[in-house]
């Protein structure tokens, strides 16, 4: 078992001294730039800290295919940013405004490629199993982005199909960390199915507390504003809920025009105001509990030893502890 603060280091350092093609900078300076601002690195840390269950000591052929993960979901910001007509990301302008539309494409197709360089220095005796589960995955995220954007141009979205819609955007890359650490480290299959398992629905538990943050969070601390799925007619699992628990004058708010600041104000203090009379804030952290606390269960049924599975109960409870 790998100590927390071993696994912390390895992570810092790695995306400290991560580096990418030096030439054209203005490709890969777009990389560089999302790299330094930071974020949580979820899914590098889920990685290793599954691998590190199984083994003792990391090597490149771990380290790299974690920060694949990394530099892939990078890439999916990247290009959501562009399609949410976002400004900021983690506090700093995103790639598409501070560079251009164009660069932002460009450049996030190559931070995708990127990604798949690093997974494929996986071992050789797991690595036709580590690109396929990766493959599997991208995929996934593609189609759960456009179910996203499908959302949009519909009315009321059944809470299902939403759930269907953020396991695969955002579930299951966190479920596909959680597996990719076990298989590299060397578990049965049995615990990489109740590892990926408990990535999936600890995925879900991140989005819904993402989109409970969106409304409810602080701004400081989200580091983007606080009410861009308001603004921008976004399905999320608050204005699911929402339709489900038969609110009023949901649909006809967010379709409110907000070009101006003050306008943009009042649309999203109209809306949280019908999200408080069916009382969406509450139902929104107890889903996120419910959603966490049945990733524990998964994880419960690997083989692995108690200091293991207090390992998972950690990061489980690092993950949704902002939205508590």
């Amino acid at each position: 078992m790998i100590k927390d603060s071993v696994l912390d280091k390895a992570v810092q350092d790695l995306f400290q001294n991560i580096e990418f093609q030096a030439q054209p900078s203005g490709l890969y300076d777009p990389l560089r730039y999302m790299v330094a601002i930071g974020g949580k690195r979820i899914r590098p840390r889920l990685c290793l800290t599954t691998y590190g269950i199984y083994a003792n000591d990391f090597t490149q052929e771990i380290l790299q295919p974690a920060a694949g993960l990394e530099v892939f979901h990078t890439f999916t910001l990247i290009h959501d940013d562009i399609m949410d007509r976002s400004p900021l990301r983690r506090g700093h302008e995103t790639v598409w405004i501070k560079w251009s539309e164009d660069t932002a494409i460009l450049s996030g197709d190559v931070m995708c490629i990127d990604a798949y360089k690093r997974v494929a220095l996986a071992p050789a005796k797991v690595l036709p199993q580590a690109l396929a589960l990766f493959s599997k995955t991208a995929a996934e995220v593609c189609d759960g982005q456009q179910l996203d954007m499908d959302f949009e141009q519909r009315g009321i979205v059944p809470m299902d199909e939403y759930m269907n819609m953020i396991g695969l955007k955002t579930g299951v890359l966190i479920a596909c960390a959680a597996q990719m650490g076990a298989l590299i480290a060397g578990a049965d299959e049995h615990s990489q199915k109740c590892l990926y398992d408990y990535g999936y629905q600890l995925g879900l538990a991140f989005q819904v507390a993402d989109d409970y943050l969106d409304a409810y969070g602080d701004e400081k601390v989200f580091g983007k504003p606080i009410g861009g799925d308001i603004l921008n007619e976004k399905k999320s699992w608050l204005t699911v809920k929402a339709n489900e628990l038969g609110a009023k004058g949901l649909e006809e708010a967010l379709a409110a025009p907000a070009v101006t600041l003050t306008e943009k104000k009042e649309k999203i203090a109209r809306v949280k105001a019908i999200y408080d009379s069916v009382g969406i804030a509450q139902a929104a952290r107890e889903a996120i509990g419910q959603l966490s606390d049945s990733a524990i269960t998964k994880a419960a049924d690997a083989s692995m030893d108690a200091e293991g599975f207090e390992a998972l109960k950690r990061f489980a409870d690092s993950l949704v502890s902002r939205a508590k």
